[in-house]
Parts: structure tokens; sequence; C-alpha cells
């Protein structure tokens, strides 16, 4: 007997490839004994909302996308109250989370790791009541992911990032932060003070780049070890302190003198005026406290 798959594609993610190689991917999936049902989503939020009502039956869903679809997908499931494995195409720009996974980056080789693959049970970030995959972040540069219309991104790709950061360094806006979250032996920390960025991440690659995170912690970045990675860049007081900044992270590493960075699995934020959030590059609202917590291994996903 078949087993059921639902393949959720969006069409419109990068360059609109996906078109091109449907056919292919769905013999992939049919060989592998596979009765699949797809899926093109026709609006934002339309992922989640049939990852949610989804029928048990299905053993596997596929998601065809960048990391706003997959985390569409992720949230969806995680609103129906159960898990089901997740097989991804990655067809964004970024895909961040995909490099993170060591996923294929073209889509029939990700299909053949989807049914010949392992099940790697995956962190998931909480944010109040929403959820994020791999990143939740304020500040400088936050605005370009959700802000980039979506053709300029099919066109430059990373570049487009940068460009339309740049746009922002003249006006460069700061935060004052309360700064709550459980050290990695269990003590409260509380850190209070200005900063134009900050990042709870559970991903090697932010933005098509290698996260600053991995040159930190001699253990390494682990996807699946109940513990977010976190950024946070002070206000600088001067160009020259603002070149530093951004020439530590144009080569991911961290210079201290500027910058907060540790683990933690929960970590409050708490802020008189109004922050914009984005969550895996997607706005997430403007918020006075914001919570979040690692919920381990929430989440089954294929990989190599």
């Amino acid at each position: 007997m078949s087993k059921k798959a639902l393949f959720i594609l969006n069409p419109h993610s990068g360059k609109g490839l996906i078109k091109n190689h449907l056919l292919e991917i769905l013999d992939i999936l049919v060989k592998a004994d596979y009765e699949v049902t797809v899926y093109p989503t026709q609006s934002r939020g339309d992922a989640e909302r049939v990852m949610r009502e989804r029928d048990k039956d299905y053993e596997l869903v596929v998601c065809s996308g960048g990391d706003g679809t997959l985390d569409e997908i992720v949230t969806g499931m995680i609103q129906s109250g159960f898990k089901t494995t997740i097989g991804y195409i990655p067809a964004g720009s970024t895909n961040d989370f995909a490099r993170s996974l060591k996923i294929p980056g073209t889509m029939k080789k990700a299909a053949e790791v989807i049914v010949a693959g392992n099940v790697f049970a995956c962190d998931v970030g909480r944010f109040n009541r929403d959820v994020f995959v791999y990143i939740a972040a304020f500040g400088l540069f936050t605005e370009v992911s959700y802000g980039t219309p979506q053709e300029m991104k099919n066109m430059l790709g990373h570049m487009a990032y940068i460009l339309e950061g740049v746009k922002q360094l003249a006006n460069i806006k700061s935060y004052a932060l309360k700064v709550t979250y459980v050290s990695e032996n269990g003590e409260e920390k509380v850190i209070e003070g200005d900063f134009i960025y900050g990042m709870v991440t559970n991903s090697h690659s932010i933005g098509g780049f290698k996260s600053i995170a991995g040159n930190v912690f001699k253990g390494g970045i682990d996807l699946n070890d109940g513990l977010f990675e976190v950024t946070l860049i002070k206000v600088p007081k001067n160009p020259m302190e603002l070149n530093s900044i951004l020439a530590a992270l144009a080569i991911a590493d961290i210079d201290t003198k500027y910058m907060y960075n540790f683990k933690t699995n929960k970590i409050v934020f708490e802020s008189e005026d109004e922050v914009a959030w984005t969550l895996d590059g997607e706005y997430g609202g403007k918020h006075t406290k914001v919570e979040l917590f690692d919920d381990k291994e929430a989440m089954d996903i294929i990989v190599r």
C-alpha cells in the first residue's frame, strides 16, 4: 500500500524554478511509493493553514519554498498539535536553514534526500504565541528581509539584502532594552542597555552568510541541543565603532567590546517603546515584551 505525502509548494519563491522541476520531484516521490497530493499556496499564510488542517494519514509533508514558507509549515504543524515528518526542497533567495541542515541546493538532489535520507529531530523556537524555525531578530537590517521586494531578491539574491541594508546606515535606530535570560548553568542573568541589533538563532547561516555565533562557542552550534545562540550589538559611539562592528559581522567574528554573545534556552526582552521583530525573514510584529524559549526537538525533518 502506498504511503501518503502532502506536497505544499510556494510557486513564487526564488525565481519560481519549482515550476521547471515539479514533474521530476513528483516522479522521485512516486517511485519511493508515495501517493502525493500537491497544493500550491495562494497567498501568505496559506501554507500555515493547510498544514494546520492536514489529515493525520499523511506520513510525510514535503515543503518547497524559502525559509518563510518552511516557517509557515512548522507553525501550522505546531498549531495542529501533532507531528508529521517534513521534507524540505529549498527554493528561496537565501535558504539559511537548508544550508544549516546541509540539504542540497538543487531541487532534484533535495528530493532524493527526502526519500533516502534520515530523520533529524530539530529544535523549534517559540516567540510569545508564535513560532520560528531558525531566527528571531530586531534592529539594523531586520526590516531588509521582509521589506525587500521579491523581484529584487530573485534578481540579486544575497546582494539584495546588502544593498537595501546600506540605505539604513545613515539613520540607525537604537533600542533601550532589559534582557533577562537563563544561562547554560541555570542562573538568571539580566542585561540592560541600548542596542542597534539583536538576534536569537538556531542556525549556522544567517542571511546567506555564516553565523558569527559559530566562531564563539567551542562546541559549535547544535540544532537540537535545546539552546539558542544570542547576539546583541551595542550602540556604537562613533563612525569608527560602527565600522568595526560591520567589519566583525562581515568576517563572521565577535568583538566583545561591542557585542554580547551567549547561549540560552529562555530569554525575555522588555522595552518601553515597541520594537519591530522579524521571524525567519518575515514580519513578526511590534512588541514591548517578548518571551522566547527553545522547544527542543519539536520538529522531525529529513536530512542526508
